[in-house]
């Protein structure tokens, strides 16, 4: 095998080859790679970036460029720097050339970043950014998985890629969606869903329960081959084996997709062609679901600059191909090109069928015509992203596995080194046959966090006693909920140069990657912009529970089964906001309130609520006290009479801890939206 210093395959950006055995190897040019090499870098110290492939920036670069980022502003250092280079790029008139910047929405003069962006633009600008850090990148060398990584003990001594070039390194940094570099070292890893028992959650584990958003069969759809023979088999893409209760652990994984940049100007657009191996069977669901009357329009077509799109998965069938991921974190090379074909393959024919094929409603085919592939867009894979979204693989198991419980800040999250807002989103996992006969979706989760929520460095580094010289700032110690919501490219790029910063530090103390002195990391990641805490701003019209009398139990803490629509437009309200119903579901939501009680007695218990004349007027409420359940309807068109804010549901008897309860639902609500904010216990002499 040859060292590093005999290669010739090394593209190094501004600057000489670099020298043999480089600081830090970062393996995996994803965005978070990107920002790891370029924080090595800045900080002098000389790195190599290997990538299995022939682009930089992984889903950034890959079609993902509607980011998905929650709170904006706890996105900071190299990220932000990223995308305050975007917004810089569209401020040039030349950089539109299929319409005007004034005519595209989110492009706002004043602010200092974009969002949203041109695949090839945000390639380009990553490009940059490693040409100015003068980083060494290695395009097409693949880890050779098998026998490539040698170890000295524990610690990574080198890693060698199938072509036979090793590259030696004091740190090393696994920044690929798979993980592939981590598990060759040995260190422990999840794949699939826990159990909510296993970290004390309430979203993991098989989610039929969760199902209650868009992504689901509105319609009633038969599953089998043989319309209600189930003899027959059942439909290409429905799960034969049975999935476990609700909240139960599984293998299997939130389906994957490509995220096309589609566009509607003609002078610009490929067609989408029927490919050769079009497979009508693999569509039967999507057909039938029309003609249950299910008439959606399966596309989410996120406008980017240039009349381009970020193309995502929507309603019951479409670009998700759910279920035929399961193997593919721990699958071979060999097994994952068959399944990225197979990915490839659905959606060409998803995408042809949905104009072309017969069995589409013709409402559904003409709102589809007008769009294709961006010609000047992945012009070397065919106009088809370079990157399957990869939304989970393989997860590391440090000794902080962040949770739900870190995502709502129910508990302490030591030594952050970076932060996530957007919300615990899993997209469907399986379909499967419902007790009623029919097929349905299951796995869909997207649940907000209530705000930004601190990730731990202890997330991004393997257990105590295991490799001491790795990090992973990709595929992050954590659960598949809280994975979810941590998952997003500017997350990614936040950790990325966490992981690197962390890695100087420790090649500078000659330490374990574990022993960091965290005190020395923050003061340097505060230095360089990341953001690691946040409070939010308070708003006047906000009431504290900490100021109120009694105890208070907020929404935020409340065990809600729906309800899961937030706001706060209407005022006062108690907390960051309140919660609705949307006015549908009915009988399917409720809003459990628990009190801790401090003493035994009587108490006068009061429900907080805005009031608004689109609420309901027979909101039922029910609270549990020592002698049994009262029933109250509560009228929230109507001003709560005490402070403008509360009304009282009665004086009770309640014994001392955690027996008291109210609970609120919808069943029986004919008219307007049910508010769950905020029930008060005042004791009473």
């Amino acid at each position: 095998m040859r060292r590093l210093s005999c290669l010739v395959a090394l593209l190094t950006f501004g600057g000489p080859a670099a020298a043999a055995d480089p600081d830090v190897v970062v393996y995996g040019g994803t965005a978070g790679g990107v920002a790891a090499a370029v924080q090595v870098a800045r900080m002098g110290k000389s790195v190599v970036l290997i990538e299995p492939g022939q682009h930089i920036g992984g889903l950034t670069s890959g079609g993902l460029g509607w980011t998905d980022s929650g709170n904006k502003a706890v996105i900071g250092g190299v990220a932000r720097e990223f995308y305050q280079r975007l917004k810089k790029h569209y401020d040039a008139d030349a950089s539109w050339v299929h319409e005007k910047r004034d005519g595209y929405k989110f492009y706002r003069k004043d602010e200092d970043a974009l969002w949203a962006f041109e695949p090839k633009i945000a390639e380009k600008v990553l490009r940059d950014m490693l040409a100015e850090a003068k980083v060494t990148v290695a395009f097409g060398e693949r880890l050779d998985r098998a026998k490539g990584v040698k170890l000295d003990g524990k610690r990574i001594a080198s890693m060698a890629t199938e072509s036979g070039k090793v590259f030696a390194g004091k740190v090393f940094i696994d920044a690929t969606y798979e993980g592939d570099l981590m598990a060759a070292a040995g260190v422990s890893y999840a794949v699939g869903r826990e159990a909510n028992k296993e970290h004390g959650e309430t979203m993991n584990g098989v989610a039929r329960k969760w199902n209650r958003h868009t992504h689901r069969f509105v319609a009633k759809v038969d599953p089998y081959v043989k319309p209600g023979d189930p003899k027959s088999g059942l439909l290409f893409g429905i799960d034969a084996d049975p999935l476990p209760a609700d909240g139960e652990a599984d293998k299997r994984l939130q389906a994957y997709c490509f995220r096309m940049c589609m566009t509607d100007v003609e002078a610009n657009r490929v067609p989408f062609e029927k490919p050769v191996d079009f497979d009508e069977a693999k569509y039967e669901l999507l057909f039938r679901n029309f003609e249950a009357g299910d008439l959606r329009v399966p596309m989410k077509p996120d406008r980017m600059p240039n009349g381009k799109t970020d193309t995502n998965n929507n309603f019951a069938v479409s670009t998700d191909f759910i279920g035929q991921n399961y193997k593919y974190p721990d699958a071979s090379y060999a097994e994952r090109e068959r399944i990225v074909a197979a990915h490839l393959s659905y959606q060409k024919g998803l995408m042809w069928a949905l104009q072309n094929h017969p069995r589409v409603p013709e409402k559904v085919r003409t709102q589809m015509k007008p769009w294709g592939l961006a010609k000047d867009e992945f012009t070397d894979t065919g106009h088809w992203p370079h990157q399957l979204y990869i939304r989970e693989a393989r997860r590391l198991v440090g000794d902080h596995v962040q949770s739900e419980q870190d995502c709502t800040r129910k508990r302490e999250t030591p030594m952050s080194v970076g932060m996530g807002s957007y919300n615990m989103d899993s997209h469907n996992c399986a379909r499967y046959v419902t007790p009623e006969g029919f097929v349905q979706n299951e796995g869909d989760v997207q649940e907000s966090p209530g705000g930004p929520y601190r990730i731990s460095y202890k997330a991004i580094v393997p257990k105590a006693g295991e490799c001491p010289n790795l990090f992973v700032p990709v595929c992050v110690s954590s659960t598949h909920i809280a994975y979810g919501s941590i998952r997003m490219e500017p997350v990614f790029m936040v950790l990325g140069q966490s992981a690197a910063t962390a890695a100087v530090i420790a090649i500078d103390d000659n330490i374990d990657v574990q022993k960091v002195d965290y005190d020395k990391l923050r003061t340097r990641l505060v230095a360089d912009k990341q953001v690691l805490e946040f409070d939010a701003p308070k708003r006047s019209d906000a009431v504290d529970t900490k100021k109120l009398p009694g105890v208070v139990v907020d929404d935020a803490d409340a065990e809600v089964k729906g309800f899961e629509s937030v706001s706060s437009s209407s005022t006062p309200f108690v907390g960051a906001g309140y919660r609705h119903d949307s006015a549908k579901d009915r009988g399917k939501q409720s809003a459990k309130f628990v009190a801790d009680l401090p003493a035994a007695g009587r108490y006068e218990v009061r429900l907080a609520y805005t009031p608004n004349a689109n609420r309901a007027t027979a909101v039922p409420v029910a609270v549990t006290h020592k002698d049994g359940t009262a029933s109250v309807t509560v009228n929230q068109q109507k001003p709560p009479p005490l402070a403008g804010q509360w009304v009282s549901l009665g004086t009770f008897e309640f014994e001392k801890g955690k027996a008291a309860t109210v609970t609120i639902t919808n069943d029986g609500v004919t008219d307007g939206h049910v508010i769950v904010d905020a029930v008060q216990w005042l004791p009473v002499k």
